[in-house]
């Protein structure tokens, strides 16, 4: 099964994690990793290579981080290859959608899977409740 690395600033990766799971309970193969303020890009390579290793039995890792030009996505990006996936903006519809989705499927299947499911969760709630209000 593909491996799932939820990389984002401060503690949003651990946070997003223990919400989902929260909602669909505990899942294996995931893990967060948190870039904190003033850490040294050394040391996060290295964790983020070690956990690299912790979550993928062969099937692959996709890194899902915060967003695209930050220190978490541009980190990650040294890691992407053939079996390494990595989508930016990150959301809890997304992590929500890993953990009820990814058996079966291939890195690739997956990786579109989470980006659908990421951009199909985003709406303008008076725009939904205005179309709701004038059919009634």
């Amino acid at each position: 099964m593909v491996g799932i690395l939820v990389v984002a600033h401060g503690n949003l990766a651990g946070s997003l994690i223990e919400t989902a799971e929260m909602i669909v309970g505990h899942v294996d193969g995931i893990k967060a990793c948190s870039f904190c303020q003033g850490s040294d890009v050394e040391k996060l390579k290295k964790m983020l290579k070690s956990s690299i290793k912790e979550v993928n039995d062969g099937a692959g890792v996709i890194i899902l981080t915060d967003m695209f030009g930050g220190t978490p996505s541009n980190i990650s990006l040294a890691f992407l290859e053939e079996n390494i996936e990595v989508i930016t903006g990150v959301n809890l519809p997304m992590v929500i959608g890993v953990i009820t989705k990814r058996e079966g499927r291939t890195i690739v299947e997956l990786a579109q899977v989470l980006k659908d499911c990421g951009k199909s969760n985003i709406y303008i709630a008076s725009e939904i409740l205005s179309t709701s209000l004038k059919k009634q």
